[in-house]
Parts: C-alpha cells; sequence; structure tokens
C-alpha cells in the first residue's frame, strides 16, 4: 500500500473499464486522482466510489481531442490537488470495422475513420502530453504512462488501431529522450485481449472470444487489473530508472 503516497494522478478515460480499475487502484496506493472523460455520468460514478472508500478523486469532463479540455483538465488537478506528477494517456477507441463487421482493410478504411481513431488515440496522446509536462517540470519531474496495444508492435488487419498504437509507441520513446533531463519518465504499455468494454462486442461471439483465447500461449485473455498493477509500476517510484521503455502485458502473445 501507499506506493504513489503524495502523488497526484491525472487518468484519461478513467470514468469505466481500464481507466477506472487504474483509477479505484491508485487511490488505494495513496494518490490523488482526477479522472477524465466524456461519460460524465459513469465518471462522477467512480469519483464517488473512490471518495467514499476515503480516497481523494475529483472527475472532470475530457475530450481527449481538444486541447482546451486538456488544459481546463491539467488546471482543475492543480487547482484542487497542488500539482501533477503522473499522467495516463489511457483513453482510446477501438478498430475501424468494414461492411462485413471486422476489421478494415486498408481499401475499406474510410477516411474518416482514419481520421477519428487517429485523433482520439495518437491526437489525445499527444496533446495530454504537451498539456502536463509544464507542470510536472514545476513538481520537479513526473511519470507519463501512454497506453498503446500489442498492436503497436505487430502487424494486423486493425489498420487504423495499429497505426495510431505505433504512434504512441515512437512518441513515448521521443518524450522519454526529450525530457529525461527534466526527471521526466515516459513509458508505454502493450496490453494484448483484456476484457474491458471495449473489447464486450468481440469476447461476447463465441467464436471470437475462442479464437480470442487460442492467440494467447497462457489460454485466456487478461483482466483489467493485470494491466493497472503495470501502470503502477511505471507511475511509481519503484521505476524511476525506466524511461522509453515498452511494458508487454499479452500472456505471451507476441513472444511466440
Amino acid at each position: 500500500m501507499a506506493r504513489l503516497e503524495g502523488k497526484v494522478a491525472l487518468i484519461s478515460g478513467g470514468a469505466r473499464g481500464q481507466g477506472a480499475v487504474e483509477a479505484n487502484l491508485f487511490a488505494r496506493e495513496g494518490a490523488k486522482v482526477v479522472i477524465g472523460d466524456l461519460l460524465e455520468e459513469e465518471g462522477k460514478k467512480v469519483e464517488a466510489q473512490i471518495n467514499e472508500m476515503g480516497g481523494e478523486c475529483l472527475f472532470v469532463r475530457l475530450d481527449v481531442t481538444s486541447q482546451a479540455d486538456w488544459e481546463q483538465a491539467v488546471q482543475a488537478a492543480v487547482s484542487k490537488f497542488g500539482k501533477l506528477d503522473i499522467l495516463v494517456n489511457n483513453a482510446g477507441i477501438g478498430t475501424a470495422r468494414g461492411p462485413d463487421g471486422v476489421a478494415a482493410t486498408i481499401e475499406e478504411l474510410g477516411e474518416d475513420q482514419w481520421d477519428r481513431v487517429m485523433d482520439v488515440n495518437a491526437k489525445g496522446v499527444f496533446l495530454g502530453t504537451k498539456t502536463a509536462i509544464p507542470e510536472m517540470r514545476k513538481a520537479g519531474g513526473g511519470s507519463i504512462i501512454n497506453i498503446s496495444s500489442i498492436a503497436g508492435l505487430v502487424g494486423g488487419r486493425t489498420t487504423a488501431y495499429a497505426a495510431s498504437k505505433g504512434a504512441v509507441r515512437l512518441f513515448t520513446k521521443a518524450t522519454a529522450i526529450q525530457y529525461a533531463g527534466e526527471g521526466i519518465r515516459a513509458n508505454s504499455v502493450h496490453p494484448g485481449v483484456i476484457e474491458t468494454p471495449m473489447t464486450a462486442n468481440m469476447l461476447s461471439n463465441a467464436e471470437q472470444r475462442e479464437s480470442s483465447i487460442a492467440r494467447h500461449p497462457m489460454g485466456r485473455v487478461g483482466r483489467p487489473e493485470e494491466v493497472a498493477y503495470g501502470v503502477l509500476y511505471l507511475a511509481s517510484d519503484e521505476s524511476s530508472f525506466v524511461t522509453g521503455s515498452e511494458l508487454v502485458i499479452d500472456g505471451g502473445l507476441t513472444a511466440q
């Protein structure tokens, strides 16, 4: 316990799924947490849940594609809790679908679909990082954790999604190099298939679920808590010499 005592964290996409699990874990480990999301009702429920258990949490409305929203979210964190130490760029959307309901090929992918996935998954990480860094500098350093995917490491049919997550991977390394001297670390996390609302439709299909399970040597898909503990490590001072790295949490999928 108390691995994040005295820290202030901002988590995008924190209203449900993996982001909500991260927020609850961070609060249990002593962090003051700001969660940003477009899902206001769900976000306020997470805020209340954390505060009722004795933690400190603030929900803010955040469209990660908006610079103004990011500025307001970071300012809310600083106004409420005095500083910002940790940023988790967790918000994201899934792959664009083709006419057959599966991941769109390059030829099937519409320009608007490409733009939407890149805006949320890549531009959102850029804007969050850009906005958080000045406050981390004031705090004497910080940790940025960007949620990428195994799709950011290996190829596949998820065209726009893979491109966006690959962008997150290398943007993270650029951030790490540029700000290491200021004590600001940046690392990416690459989950396999995790049981979250984003994957619910896919995993509710028996055939697709079995296919997903078969891809993982451990014989199952992952749980959001298993990703959250990796994010916790990167957010904590335990990883003080870790920057520009990739933490793969995929049940052995990419080891094959």
